[in-house]
């Protein structure tokens, strides 16, 4: 007979240390219920300080103008579509570990749906900043820039590819917020019932929108639940090749290419899955998840990470191959440029990120070691934002004409609003994490209900 500690390593085990259905419920909203921990409120002052710094320096750009960044000509597009870019990515993987992985079967995803799919809200929240900012008046934005029909015999260009983002990311948003809020129902419901305190039992009543568990009930969430997964499995493919259009829809060297939609996507999943491992390492040790995310979830999700960062290499390569190979000489200086010109230390801390360093998760002692997963998938995110920067900036600074070349540099509001984009997706993300349930508990305990789980009383063969 094995020991429990040893199942707990086992691909086929979900839930380790014998837990029971009260056991679930207990451990999950163990943090809804008590005061949050000194950990907690550190990380949330963290982020509010951030928040607040991003907020501030916004207002102040806003009041001056946008001649406070550090975009120039001919390089209009700085910080502010790299981060655009960088969140919208960012939110790829929650859809996908939830939706995809749902319709495939895969009961491996029901630990880190639930972290994930959070994750998927906040991140297109934190993008959808980003268009707004950019406009440098945002109180107009909706005013000139919503298609809605209006007297002013104005409207917006349905041919240009910024529109297509408009209703592909809030299209997006939508189908996956309704995903996230119907898996949540029989969590809610769960909550409610423990609930002593009557405005809490209130609030998650509500939230519950009267559910009793009842077949009848359970029938309408399956069907539902299901809806919106076929929905949205299409979503995580459109989504980023829409948004990958901004620029292969331009006449730009190093913009137009055909490879960019297959490319941003695998680029997103794989940016998407490094901050939900990255997030998932902090919740499993600050809230003592262990046993619901597990090691084995992290290492498959590493798997994935690793094969994207292949994608991704892959297409870094093509790149400059069809440069090559086109003969067109503006084309083969962009790329060219990119690697060995004035942004050459971004190019190379792109590369040395996204392709290099994720070669590590070859030996499953690195994929399945806590810290060095958590440093590698840091390194991954901090390479795709670089991705979008080498993209946007060196593809821009040096045009056809060299007598308008310029060097771009961030100024403090580039990076103080970005460092708020980061406080304003974690300040939500800790919210979450304090109010509702992080855990899909219904989902486990179907899990263990088919006797994936190790045994209470012994352990498994």
């Amino acid at each position: 007979m094995a020991s429990t500690t040893e199942i707990s390593y086992r691909p086929d085990v979900l839930v380790t240390s014998g837990k029971t259905f009260a056991d679930v419920n207990n451990d999950v909203s163990a943090p809804l219920e008590r005061w949050p921990n000194w950990k907690w409120w550190a990380c949330f002052g963290v982020a509010l300080s951030f928040l607040g710094i991003g907020v501030l320096l916004s207002a102040d750009m806003f009041m001056t103008g946008l001649g406070v960044l550090g975009i120039n000509q001919p390089i209009g597009w700085g910080t502010f579509i790299v981060n655009f870019v960088f969140w919208v990515g960012i939110g790829h993987a929650g859809t996908l570990i939830s939706a995809i992985l749902f319709l495939f079967r895969q009961k491996w995803r029901t630990g880190i749906n639930r972290s994930a799919e959070a994750m998927t809200i906040f991140a297109v929240m934190t993008a959808l900043l980003f268009p707004l900012i950019h406009t440098g008046r945002p109180w107009y934005a909706a005013l000139w820039l919503l298609p809605y029909p209006n007297q002013r015999e104005l409207w917006v260009n349905f041919r240009s590819p910024l529109l297509w983002d408009v209703f592909a990311v809030s299209t997006y948003f939508t189908i996956s917020a309704l995903f996230w809020y119907v898996g949540l129902i029989p969590d809610f419901a769960s909550v409610r019932d423990r609930a002593k305190n009557k405005f809490r039992k209130l609030v998650y009543t509500i939230l519950s929108m009267g559910w009793r568990g009842s077949n009848r009930n359970w029938s309408h969430y399956e069907v539902a639940y299901m809806l919106l997964a076929g929905l949205s499995t299409p979503l995580v493919l459109s989504v980023h090749s829409v948004v990958s259009f901004d620029l292969a829809v331009s006449n730009v060297p190093g913009w137009h290419t055909t490879i960019f939609p297959p490319y941003f996507v695998a680029g997103a999943i794989f940016s998407g899955f490094a901050m939900v491992v990255t997030l998932l390492v902090i919740v499993r040790e600050a809230f003592g998840l262990k046993d619901y995310i597990t090691v084995n979830h992290l290492e498959k999700m590493n798997k994935i990470i690793m094969a994207t960062g292949m994608m991704v290499g892959y297409a870094y390569i093509c790149e400059f191959f069809i440069a090559w190979y086109s003969g067109n000489p503006f084309e083969t200086f962009a790329f060219v440029n990119r690697a060995f010109g004035p942004y050459w230390w971004a190019y190379w801390i792109m590369f040395s990120c996204n392709v290099f360093i994720p070669q590590i998760y070859w030996w499953k002692k690195m994929r399945t070691n806590i810290g060095v997963m958590f440093v590698v998938n840091l390194f991954v995110n901090i390479g795709m934002w670089f991705e979008r920067y080498v993209i946007t900036v060196t593809s821009l600074h040096r045009d056809f004409l060299p007598s308008s070349w310029h060097y771009y540099v961030p100024t403090w509001y580039d990076w103080g609003i970005a460092l708020g984009s980061f406080g304003f997706f974690f300040t939500f993300f800790l919210l979450f994490c304090r109010l509702f349930p992080v855990i899909a508990m219904a989902e486990v305990k179907g899990v263990m209900a088919s006797g994936e789980h190790v045994s209470k009383e012994k352990g498994v063969a």
